[in-house]
């Protein structure tokens, strides 16, 4: 019988594939999450791992599991930089991931995000909240109109272009800017231009090396005063000291953050920062989504331990199996 780790408690329903297929689930039903070391120790016992982006599945768990019995890591997030890719190809370990699945929710809260941070929701409600609110009065909370303005996208994959579609709604002009012309309307060449013109900025990339602090003081300088910053792809592509300082200095207006560099620590000048609104990384946080996630994942197991090419095969290549795609992302 294959034995498969779950390394978090998931959706109600989220297993099922697995149960289904009449796999042995290994878990902790009390949620706690598993260290590193743990990691290293079960890999080579398991022939899957169902895992979340916080679990760091490096070389050293990799190169356990394979010794053992692991075939594949099934990552429930359409990112995978927790997962070392290059290692798993080296050692023949299947890699998937669930993409698509989030990205109309994820970019719900992407625009939740360009309007709260535009109409400075978070300090007009702590206002309210900690009774410093005294009345209606014709200055107070005077944020930037979203109707009408200039959304720049840094990435166009499909939570990019799904954030595009909801801002038509709001009359906006759509800017995207991606390495490769895309060939539609919109397209900047070069991440300055978009910079330079935008009234929103919408991050959309995958972390890689190259967009690591892709937005730093150099790219913030260069962004209107007026301008807002938003963040559902990942962290570290924002230097969040660089941040922190443009928005105490009010060079640029506002952000919204729904990632950090090391989550689940934030900041402490980005918690002190004004005009922010900080969000604990729920993109993809309706129930539904997360459901379907957990199900596409452990799916995704069932099929490489049966010697299936599964949905999103990241990298790594079952028994039988066709050519392996390369990875993908909103850049």
């Amino acid at each position: 019988m294959s034995r498969v780790l779950v390394t978090r408690v998931l959706p109600d329903g989220g297993t099922d594939p697995l149960h289904d297929a009449g796999v042995e689930v290994l878990g902790r039903p009390d949620d706690r999450p598993y260290t590193h070391d743990e990691l290293v120790t079960a890999a080579p016992q398991v022939d899957g791992i169902v895992c979340l982006l916080t679990d760091r599945i490096d070389a050293e768990v990799l190169t356990a599991g394979a010794a053992g019995r692991l075939r594949v890591v099934a990552n429930v997030a359409a990112g995978y930089d927790n997962v070392d890719v290059a290692t798993a190809v080296r050692l023949g370990v299947a890699v998937c991931n669930t993409p698509g699945v989030l990205d109309e929710t994820t970019a719900d809260l992407t625009f939740a995000l360009i309007l709260a941070a535009s109409r400075l929701c978070s300090q007009a409600e702590a206002d309210l909240r900690a009774g410093r609110w005294a009345g209606w009065g014709i200055t107070q909370y005077l944020g930037r109109d979203v109707h009408g303005a200039t959304l720049g996208l840094v990435g166009y994959g499909r939570i990019g272009r799904a954030v595009a579609r909801r801002a038509v709604g709001f009359g906006m002009r759509v800017l995207h800017h991606t390495r490769r012309p895309t060939g539609e309307p919109g397209w900047c060449a070069t991440l300055g231009e978009l910079l330079d013109t935008a009234d929103v900025v919408s991050l959309h990339v995958p972390l890689t090396p190259d967009t690591r602090h892709l937005i730093g003081a150099a790219e913030l300088e260069r962004m209107k005063p007026t301008a807002v910053l938003v963040n559902t792809a990942r962290g570290p592509v924002v230097d969040e000291e660089a941040l922190a300082a443009a928005l105490e200095a009010g060079r640029i207006f506002a952000a919204g953050l729904d990632v950090y560099e090391h989550e689940p620590q934030v900041h402490p000048r980005l918690l002190a920062a004004p005009r922010t609104v900080l969000l604990p990384h729920i993109g993809s946080a309706s129930r539904d989504t997360r459901t379907h996630m957990a199900r596409l994942a452990c799916e995704a197991t069932v099929a490489v331990l049966a010697g299936r090419r599964p949905a999103n095969l990241v990298t790594g290549r079952p028994h039988g199996a066709g050519p392996t795609p390369g990875p993908s992302g909103d850049r």
